[in-house]
């Protein structure tokens, strides 16, 4: 069973872009391409190879896929209003 084990080193020095904490970043490789997350209040991103950050996309209800398709709305009337009554 030889798994590889992931080394994660600290940065000297390094400050958060999300909490602006110094010294809590930490990187390491992500599937061959390095990535740093910090540990104080757990933003993640990884970068490219110029090392620019590529922030990961937070889900939110723009980027989901659509479950089911929405339902036209309908008016319904409960109680019989009288000022709407057909004139015979």
């Amino acid at each position: 069973m030889s798994e590889e084990t992931v080394i994660k080193r600290f940065i000297a020095g390094a400050v958060c872009p999300a909490c602006t904490a110094m010294d809590t970043i930490r990187t390491f490789d992500e599937d061959g391409r390095p990535a740093r997350e910090c540990v104080s209040c757990g933003y993640a991103d990884t970068l490219d190879e110029r090392g620019n950050a590529v922030p990961r996309e937070v889900p939110t209800r723009v980027n989901k896929a659509k479950l089911a398709p929405e339902k036209k709305s309908q008016t319904v009337q409960f109680f019989p209003n009288p000022k709407l009554k057909k004139k015979q």
